[in-house]
């Protein structure tokens, strides 16, 4: 029998700034914890790690996900506003494609999570990296710190 394959798995090497990133949500770990509770990551430290980051709630029952701080460099191809919107209410184009599954994926492994997109010149897109790290909050997965890289 072989093992299942984890959707969104990450690969063995990350690029350098998702790699801090995926360090900074490390060392918020405490004691055995799996991953860091929600309240001990702040806006201000995310906002220091670099650009094109974004922090979304994770509602449960039903399962819903609202930003609630997306870097301008995200949303520069979207049509509207994003901030305080929950992403089944909006169009997410590039580069925030399959951002909702990926997040779905992410709270039902309780693991980090990567989608690579790649470039496609048809489209003027050029490619880039997504890593989705789950914080801890009120007895589940209430928050999701989302980083970008352009490959």
């Amino acid at each position: 029998m072989t093992e299942p394959t984890t959707p969104f798995a990450l690969p063995q090497t990350l690029a350098a700034n998702l790699d801090r990133v995926k360090a900074h949500w490390s060392e918020l770990l405490r004691g055995s914890a799996e991953m860091p509770f929600a309240d001990d990551l702040s806006l201000e430290t995310v906002q220091s790690l670099g650009s094109e980051l974004a922090l979304v709630e994770v509602f449960t029952l039903p399962e819903r996900f609202r930003f609630s701080y997306i870097d301008p460099a995200l949303t520069k191809e979207q049509t509207t506003e994003l901030e305080g919107k929950f992403l089944d209410e909006v169009n997410l184009s590039f580069p925030l494609e399959f951002l909702r599954s990926q997040s779905s994926a992410t709270v039902e492994i309780a693991r980090p999570t990567f989608y690579c997109h790649q470039a496609d010149q048809s489209k003027n897109q050029a490619a880039y990296s997504r890593l989705i790290l789950p914080l801890w909050g009120d007895g589940h997965i209430s928050m999701l710190l989302v980083a970008n890289n352009w490959d």
